[in-house]
């Protein structure tokens, strides 16, 4: 076997850094010092030397964690081109016909040699900064005990949230590959090394170790209570634990714990190794979920500080506001237990992401707006697309919601109230003049995104990304329970949990045909869909779909909603105030709905899906390079 060349141990520093006699400079972000050493001063006992300059070192692995959301076209976020990976669920629908979703998933044409030379790949092994951030993060921990101006308790505090970075960052990459090399040590550039690939359940245990041994850290807050303004954003005990139970759902899910692996396609070198599955299943990975969430919420309710973001009333738009409070607001949000956020993007940021929402990269689907039950809680029926139903809004009245909160917050649809008018979507409307019935653009299916959207305005506010949410956990471990304990009822306690917080009854009360409290595939149906309304857009549907093996619902055809006025109006394009709106001088309140199968841009798997596709390929020149690296089955 080939020792680890020096690009593959560099590529994991994502700095040159520290040899007894050589001195090599390390980057750090603009901010975070605010008077750093010349570059000829930037070495191990400098770095060390002074606790400021030790805090910004690792304050910089922090600014390499996961951002969910494409936020800026640079050398290092072009991930999919601008695309997201969460648009290969059934949710979600790409058409943008540039990005990368389209050009190398829809269409087929995704392969191994695709991770050497794309930068549009679901997830890179080697571009998303995983390895920078983890090689940094063992630099700290091993020599955080040599600066001399900071105390003991908050040295093993900042060591502690250097291995949720690390578990964080491996967890990113174990989703979408698999068993991983695992880095025990910040390796020197100069030594060789062999580090072979292990196997899935050795790299699950090695992220579970890391998150247990900072959560026993008794430095680390559970919370960070007062400290919230200052430091929000660094993990504490309960981003911790939170995450062990979100590693641990993935882990325990058939994807890898199955008396099958979940393809049988060359090569097989990783199946036989066990680095994409476990070789059989196993019940105590849910029982080890299960008592991961147990720990977590017995903690919580010993120490508080996290509670879901409730309404302020009873009406749909205070549970709106609860729900974006919830997942997009950072201050005073007790409910984010990870947030991560993009250092000095935020102009940029917004400027490209408007830019990405408007070519189409995000439309809703049909299937994704019928996930959202009615306002009550009972479920959505397509009896409310016939002509005269109201699928959104009673008479087209944005004051008068039939529907589940959380769907406005997530999807706007027609009649939603939109500056100062009610959107109109339907075919001719002053928003979907022809983009559904061309199948392009911002309207292509009929709806358009909302969340983390909204009107196109930010209103000031600096964007973060909610890695890990209170309300996640609740419906984690309302999984567990029902998969390690077959406890349906406490499951579904703990879906009314996050459901009562926008409004909705009780889940079985409003199915009484599924008997969910004692059908346990229809329940744990209930909890995906649950998943899928609560966390849209939070990159959980692709990999619900991924860990259960859901060909299923990869290999389902798409739908979009053709909307047409129905009083007479016709569809004759409106082109506002300053042109024909003396065309249709009423309010539209009647309107005809057609179900339609997304054609212009398909998805190949919907007539040709492989099982490969749930895990991508490693770049076969890592493969190649011979340190142990072996290549995901189908690739």
């Amino acid at each position: 076997m080939k020792h680890l060349t020096k690009w593959f141990i560099t590529a994991f520093a994502g700095i040159a850094i520290f040899s007894a006699s050589c001195v090599d400079e390390i980057k750090f972000g603009d901010s975070f010092l605010e008077k750093a050493p010349s570059s000829g001063e930037l070495n191990k006992d400098s770095i060390f030397g002074k606790a400021e300059y030790a805090r910004a070192f690792l304050w910089e692995a922090y600014n390499k964690l996961y951002f969910g959301l494409p936020y800026y076209w640079d050398s290092w976020n072009k991930g999919m081109n601008t695309g997201m990976f969460e648009t290969m669920s059934d949710c979600w629908h790409s058409h943008n016909s540039w990005d990368g979703v389209n050009r190398l998933y829809y269409s087929g044409a995704y392969k191994a040699s695709d991770e050497d030379d794309s930068n549009e790949t679901r997830f890179s092994y080697t571009k998303e900064r995983c390895w920078e951030a983890i090689r940094q993060s063992l630099t700290f921990i091993e020599n955080v005990n040599l600066v001399p101006d900071m105390d003991d308790e908050e040295k093993t505090r900042l060591t502690a949230e250097a291995k949720v970075v690390i578990a964080s960052r491996y967890f990113d990459l174990f989703r979408h590959f698999g068993g991983l090399p695992l880095l025990e040590k910040a390796y020197d550039v100069q030594a060789e090394y062999e580090l072979p690939r292990a196997t899935a359940e050795a790299t699950v245990e090695f992220m579970v170790r890391m998150l247990d041994e900072a959560a026993a850290t008794p430095s680390l807050p559970w919370s960070l209570g007062a400290d919230d303004v200052n430091w929000q954003g660094r993990f504490t005990k309960a981003a911790a634990m939170g995450l062990k139970c979100k590693v641990l759902l993935f882990a325990a899910s058939p994807l890898f714990n199955d008396n099958e692996p979940y393809c049988t396609e060359s090569p097989q070198e990783a199946v036989t190794n066990h680095q994409v599955w476990y070789g059989s299943y196993n019940s105590d990975w849910w029982t080890r979920c299960w008592n991961a969430c147990n720990a977590f919420f017995t903690e919580l309710e010993a120490s508080g500080g996290y509670s879901l973001m409730e309404a302020s009333g009873t009406t749909s738009a205070a549970y709106r506001d609860a729900f974006n409070k919830a997942y997009f607001i950072r201050q005073n949000n007790t409910e984010v237990l990870i947030s991560t956020r993009v250092s000095g993007q935020h102009g940029s940021w917004w400027f490209q992401w408007t830019g990405f929402v408007g070519n189409g990269g995000y439309t809703p689907t049909l299937e994704y707006m019928k996930m959202f039950p009615m306002s009550d809680g009972t479920p959505f029926t397509d009896a409310l697309l016939v002509d005269g139903g109201d699928p959104f809004f009673t008479d087209n009245d944005y004051n008068k919601p039939v529907r589940d909160p959380r769907l406005y917050e997530t999807i706007l649809v027609n009649g939603a109230s939109y500056g100062d008018h009610a959107a109109e979507l339907w075919t001719g409307g002053r928003e979907n003049e022809n983009s559904t019935s061309t199948e392009t653009g911002t309207t292509a299916t009929g709806f358009r995104l909302y969340k983390f959207y909204k009107e196109g305005s930010l209103s000031g506010i600096y964007p973060h990304w909610p890695y890990l949410r209170l309300a996640e956990v609740y419906l984690i471990y309302a999984e567990a329970c029902l998969k390690a304990k077959n406890d349906l009822a406490g499951a579904i306690k703990l879906v009314n949990t996050v459901r009562s917080r926008v409004g909705l009854g009780g889940l079985a009360e409003c199915n009484p045909g599924k008997n969910l409290t004692s059908n346990a595939d229809a329940l744990l149906e209930e909890i995906l869909r649950e998943r899928a309304c609560e966390l849209g857009l939070e990159d959980v549907r692709l990999f619900d779909m991924i860990r259960y093996k859901r060909a299923d619902l990869f290999r389902a055809p798409l739908h979009g909603l053709m909307i047409y006025r129905n009083d007479g109006g016709g569809n004759t394009p409106w082109s506002g105030t300053s042109g024909n709106s003396s065309t249709f001088p009423n309010k539209p309140s009647d309107f005809k709905y057609e179900p339609f199968t997304i054609r212009s841009i398909a998805r190949s798997w919907w007539s040709n899906f492989s099982p490969k596709w749930y895990l991508q390929a490693f770049p076969p020149s890592e493969v190649n390079k011979g340190y142990g690296l072996t290549q995901n089955p189908g690739w």
